[in-house]
């Protein structure tokens, strides 16, 4: 696809000739006689780069046009100038100008400053993408049936252009879903904008997800551009689309459909062209049903469902999530312990409400609380709430489902570890307290907790 550099001059005969050098060199040229007939071109087209004249015979001059632009872009801008001076290029510079040439125009220079310009803003583009994948180290970690299968869902719906909605209780990695679909993505070298719907006041989202215009509302103190308009040609991630009002989802249909949408309190229609992705931990449907949620919104979302299990239904993932989440831990100070099978053995027997969110709160809490370099059974018991072993009604922790598969002799373990545990929670962690409640000894207690590998 062509680069298509704004042309914002005064003089037609500058137009002109920089129109026909850049048609030579492949670009493809848009022109404006003034300030505000460039700023109009930007809110429409999609720019690359602007050459910029300082002096501009109408109410808005070039270092003016310059501030205005750098405050609602990231596009290199070249100041160009018949009267240039380096008090004049030192000025442009500081108010962020990429660079400065002089009229009359050389050839190779003005190609020579686009080339480099555009170059700059590609590693800018680039930069920004790999600090956002820098700040999550977090990934889709596990070999659970559950979770081979979301990625295959990820790895067929990525590359196509497909709208995916995303569903699962808090904590799941919603969030991961989709930097995982972006990541794999065909503008995957484009920034993936966000929104958090529940974040954001709802007098102030349309102005978040649509732009404004100055003065348009109290303390609109200059325009800004929305999320739609900085997903352009990518990806816009509508994370708790649950929690939209009504009055806001309307508005976001009409320009799903149309791509199409004008900033609070403007009048011009901007045109985009955004892949939305979406996510939720509310049932739509039940929402839809008590009027909170519109259906047209909904089957406009839903192209392709994408569910993210909870926890307790991958509960084999644990051993590996606990390792990655101690490797990301050590490589922030926090040191590399290690968890005995014991301790393991415990986690998997929680039915962890807050799913991997909880969990990684949980490894980060025994990380720092616990001065070993490695963790116990007994430890995590103590950390654990007494309903640790617990599970919502209906739900079956894999020992009871064990049950059914193994011997009597391995089930019979099973029981001894999902009962010795329970008494353990009951009496926060206090194995004497546990051995008077259960009638045994206390060293023999502590003999069997090791045998069953629950403490070490």
């Amino acid at each position: 696809m062509r680069k298509q550099i704004l042309i914002i001059d005064d003089e037609i005969s500058i137009q002109q000739s920089l129109s026909g050098i850049l048609e030579d060199e492949g670009f493809s040229p848009l022109c404006a006689s003034s300030a505000e007939e460039g700023l109009e071109i930007l809110e429409e087209k999609n720019v690359d780069l602007i050459l910029l004249d300082i002096w501009l015979g109408d109410n808005m001059d070039g270092m003016t046009a310059l501030e205005k632009i750098k405050e609602l872009y990231s596009l290199p801008v070249i100041m160009i100038s018949g009267h240039g001076t380096i008090e004049t290029a030192v000025q442009a510079t500081r108010k962020g100008a990429f660079d400065f040439i002089e009229k009359p125009l050389s050839y190779d220079k003005t190609i020579l400053a686009i080339s480099n310009g555009i170059r700059f803003a590609q590693l800018e583009e680039e930069n920004k993408i790999l600090r956002s994948k820098a700040k999550s180290t977090a990934q889709l970690t596990g070999n659970s049936p559950v979770i081979r299968d979301l990625r295959a869902q990820i790895e067929r719906v990525a590359p196509t252009e497909a709208w995916v909605l995303i569903r699962g209780d808090h904590g799941t990695g919603k969030e991961l879903v989709a930097q995982a679909i972006h990541h794999q993505s065909l503008t995957s070298t484009k920034p993936m904008v966000e929104v958090n719907c529940a974040a954001i006041p709802e007098e102030l989202i349309e102005s978040e997800l649509f732009g404004h215009e100055k003065g348009s509302f109290t303390g609109a103190h200059c325009s800004k551009r929305g999320k739609f308009d900085q997903a352009n040609g990518g990806i816009l991630f509508l994370d708790e689309i649950g929690d939209m009002s009504l009055k806001t989802q309307a508005k976001i249909l009409r320009i799903l459909q149309e791509q199409k949408f004008e900033r609070v309190g403007g009048h011009k229609t901007i045109s985009v062209n955004v892949r939305v992705l979406a996510a939720t931990n509310k049932n739509l449907e039940e929402e839809i049903e008590k009027g909170n949620f519109r259906a047209d919104l909904f089957w406009r979302l839903n192209v392709v469902p994408i569910h993210v299990p909870s926890l307790r239904e991958r509960l084999e993932d644990i051993p590996l999530l606990v390792e990655d989440l101690m490797a990301d831990l050590g490589s922030k100070g926090l040191g590399n312990k290690k968890f005995f099978q014991g301790a393991l053995d415990v986690m998997c027997r929680h039915s962890w409400p807050g799913n991997v969110r909880e969990l990684k709160n949980f490894v980060e809490r025994m990380a720092i609380m616990c001065p070993a370099d490695t963790i116990t059974g007994e430890e995590v018991s103590l950390f654990l709430s007494p309903t640790a072993t617990t599970f919502p009604p209906g739900e079956r922790s894999a020992t009871r489902q064990a049950y059914q598969e193994t011997s009597f002799k391995e089930a019979k373990r099973c029981f001894e570890q999902e009962y010795l545990l329970q008494k353990l929670n009951e009496n926060n962690g206090n194995i004497s307290q546990t051995a008077e409640q259960v009638g045994m000894e206390r060293s023999h207690l502590h003999k069997k907790l090791k045998t069953l590998e629950i403490v070490q």
